[in-house]
């Protein structure tokens, strides 16, 4: 029975509790970083997963014009406008340069792929006030919502 006060559900009080969920469950925008031109790499995948899952995805990848029918962007700074994330599949040593960007670009958070990790990157985010995920993968993460009946994106209010 639930208290007054205390009517979340299970899964939204798990959502609470971590920080990677949180963000994808409030987010509607991600850009989503790559430098490989091939469309057989985790980036396509998972940025036509995000697609497919409701997210307002924008690509950054200086090796493509376009990919998923949508113009693929040089940096994250050349976007037309902010996003809620910018989710990196970039080797370690070059997020660093992709944390400025996201910086210089008025991102909300900076979220390392799995098997990425920079403590530099996470200092430049966090410096500027973004939000940090390291070492997850956006669409497992966003999996994990739909099975705790988490609905994300969010629809606009």
């Amino acid at each position: 029975m639930a208290r007054a006060g205390h009517d979340r559900t299970l899964g939204e009080s798990i959502v609470e509790e971590e920080p990677s969920l949180r963000l994808l469950r409030d987010a509607r925008s991600i850009a989503v970083v790559a430098r490989s031109p091939r469309l057989d790499r985790p980036w396509h995948r998972i940025a036509s997963y995000l697609v497919s899952a409701g997210y307002d995805v924008q690509l950054v990848n200086p090796q493509l014009d376009e990919a998923l029918g949508r113009p693929c962007y040089d940096r994250v700074q050349d976007l037309p406008e902010p996003v809620d994330i910018v989710d990196v599949f970039r080797r370690g040593p070059e997020t660093p340069t992709v944390a400025e960007d996201a910086v210089a670009a008025g991102a909300g958070a900076l979220w390392l792929q799995l098997g990425i990790v920079s403590t530099d990157a996470e200092q430049i985010a966090q410096a500027a006030g973004l939000q940090v995920v390291m070492d997850r993968c956006t669409l497992i993460e966003h999996q994990r919502l739909r099975a705790l009946g988490v609905e994300a994106p969010r629809p606009r209010a």
